[in-house]
């Protein structure tokens, strides 16, 4: 019984992480190695494809909190993503008179606790197929299976494809996303 928890934990875990082979220890992400040993915040500075979101952190003055203790579950948007955003999006929100709505939109890419894809599959199954996880912000996300992909939505019905997930930190864990995500 407790080995077939551990099978359909690591299955979920691998179908979140792109179907592949098991995570490495230090999964490759930006280009850059992510290791356990370091904080959120150490790790995204690092990864090419986060300068956006690492920008984003450090205008909103978040970069303390996300370095602290937690643990936090961030879906990180990467720099394609927030390119998807509206022309001049992304330059209103990094601007000082605008840091309550940029630290609301992050905040909002945050969960707290640590929360990995084995742990969001086994709430998607005890909740009908999907996972109704509540951000810092205050509002909630949903995440969600469908063919062997794994999504989140936002509160405006907005999605976003995981992957890579389960990029452990020391003081949470990183999942990947390809959309930045809207609070209602």
């Amino acid at each position: 019984m407790a080995i077939s928890r551990i099978a359909l934990a690591l299955a979920a875990a691998t179908m979140m992480a792109g179907g592949g082979a098991a995570l490495a220890t230090n999964p490759m992400v930006g280009g850059a190695a992510m290791y356990e040993t370091r904080n959120i915040v150490e790790n995204a500075a690092n990864s090419k494809d986060h300068t956006t979101l690492v920008a984003a952190v450090k205008a909103a003055g978040l970069v303390d909190t996300l370095a602290s203790p937690g643990p936090f579950t961030v879906f990180a948007p990467t720099n394609d993503a927030f390119a998807k955003l509206p022309a001049g999006t992304v330059e209103t929100l990094l601007k000082p008179e605008s840091k309550a709505a940029l630290t609301g939109v992050l905040t909002y890419h945050v969960v707290p606790g640590r929360l990995t894809a084995a742990d969001i599959a086994a709430q998607a199954r005890a909740n009908g197929g999907k996972a109704v996880l509540t951000t810092v912000q205050g509002t909630t996300i949903t995440v969600w299976e469908k063919n062997g992909a794994w999504y989140v939505t936002d509160a405006k019905g907005g999605k976003a494809k995981i992957g890579p997930a389960d990029v452990i930190q020391s003081n949470g864990v990183i999942h990947v996303i390809d959309a930045v995500l809207l609070p209602g």
